[in-house]
């Protein structure tokens, strides 16, 4: 067991380094703030299964660090939820494969209804169907799954996870966000307790 444990957590820290890094990051680190901090709208990700998942993490983190963000089920959206898109708003979509047909359908739908509205995409393939309709695309370098039958998300959403946190971590930092701010959106438990001494409130 020891061994093993050894060889998955070197095989997901050798992934994590070897994300590919690109312009896209501050490109997409830009939309964030253009369209979120300088026009009202809102960080909107969504993504199937277990990229929903860290969809749904990376949109929890944006709005807790003063970034309006929603999580939208892909098939939810088809039945009505698409309706909580603003104009204003960015998107950010979540496919390792980047065919994911709920996701890609999911793109197609919000560019019918806003033409304009950016959208990065968070793949493990650049030549997918999803990066064609991205404005952004920033890519995990497609990693080998750490999970024995090499199917279950594991390394890959790893890498997400990390992914979004480069976002939320830079958007974060160049919108000044401070302790006292954090405070008054995270009010329970020890973060809360933490940030509110932090502040001093």
């Amino acid at each position: 067991m020891r061994e093993s444990m050894k060889q998955i957590i070197e095989a997901e820290a050798h992934a994590l380094q070897a994300i590919p890094y690109s312009d896209a990051y501050e490109k997409a680190v830009g939309l964030i703030i253009e369209h979120v901090h300088r026009r009202g709208g809102k960080l909107v990700a969504s993504g199937m299964g277990k990229a929903g998942q860290i969809a749904l993490n990376i949109a929890t983190k944006f709005s807790s660090t003063g970034t309006p963000a929603v999580s939208i089920h892909p098939s939810e959206a088809q039945h009505g939820d698409i309706g909580m898109l603003q104009p204003n708003d960015i998107m950010l979509l979540v496919s390792n494969s980047g065919h994911t047909a709920e996701v890609v359908e999911l793109g197609a739908i919000a560019k019918r209804l806003y033409p304009e509205i950016p959208i990065i995409v968070l793949t493990g393939d650049d030549k997918s169907e999803l990066p064609r309709m991205a404005d952004v695309t920033l890519l995990t370098g497609g990693p080998d799954e750490v999970c024995p039958l090499g199917l279950t998300p594991t390394t890959s959403t790893t890498v997400m996870s990390v992914i979004g946190d480069v976002l939320v971590a830079s958007v974060t930092r160049l919108t000044d966000f401070t302790a006292e701010e954090y405070a008054k959106r995270h009010q329970g438990g020890s973060l809360g307790y933490k940030s509110r001494k932090e502040a001093d409130i």
